[in-house]
């Protein structure tokens, strides 16, 4: 009885999963029918928790006004905290504000700053992150939580890996990211022999909107414009 009820079980499984790839298509598509026309972006991360009074929502603010004065747009995740001072500060400076949403059982909502033609749902982190990472020329990543390091250690996989091109990635906190930078270097790296030397140049940890602007700045001069794979 156990092995036939196991059976059937994931017989319906298999038939679920069948059909959600029609849906996950249907994102993909969507996806990149909505972003290939933005231009140029970078992507902000940082936690959904941060409250507006908070100086790490303004200074994600200040840097996507900066970034948008300097001719890019600002992708975000969509919702609250650093995410909506991202768009807030692209929506004050006049220019692409994205979010790229996702459904979950808490926190997440859309935020008033996003384009009213460039907000997007999501149902599945996979598809959203291809999103993020695609169509993004660079990644300021604020303080977060295990999201926001996901993000960070992805692009960072993706770009060691060679499976996308080469792209800034700006930590902006020195309080926040310092110690796990020194964690990396003194474990990863030191004692383990897990990383390379040449990996802990993909990051740079700032602390004002100015910084992140030369280094986007200095990097673009190198390098062309473009999707990343």
């Amino acid at each position: 009885m156990r092995l036939e009820k196991h059976s059937k079980a994931w017989n319906e499984i298999k038939t679920n999963d069948s059909w959600a790839i029609f849906k996950i298509m249907g994102e993909f598509v969507n996806g990149y029918e909505k972003l290939s026309k933005i231009g140029p972006c970078v992507s902000i991360f940082g936690s959904a928790r941060t409250k507006p009074d908070h100086k790490y929502y303004k200074l994600a603010e200040e840097v996507a006004k900066k970034i948008v004065e300097h001719g890019y747009g600002v992708i975000t995740g969509g919702g609250p905290g650093i995410m909506e001072a991202g768009n807030k500060g692209a929506h004050i400076a006049g220019g692409t504000s994205v979010g790229l949403n996702i459904d979950l059982p808490f926190e997440q909502h859309d935020n008033p700053y996003i384009d009213g033609d460039k907000s997007l749902d999501f149902d599945y982190f996979f598809v959203r992150k291809v999103m993020f990472v695609k169509y993004s020329q660079g990644f300021v990543v604020m303080p977060g939580g295990f999201g926001t390091l996901d993000e960070l250690f992805e692009a960072i996989t993706l770009i060691q890996t060679n499976k996308i091109e080469k792209f800034p990635i700006i930590l902006v906190g020195t309080e926040f990211w310092s110690g796990l930078l020194d964690w990396v270097k003194a474990t990863l790296l030191d004692s383990f022999a897990n990383i390379s030397d040449k990996d802990l140049d993909l990051v740079h940890l700032v602390d004002t909107p100015d910084e992140v602007i030369n280094i986007l700045d200095a990097f673009y001069k190198e390098f062309e414009l473009s999707p990343n794979f």
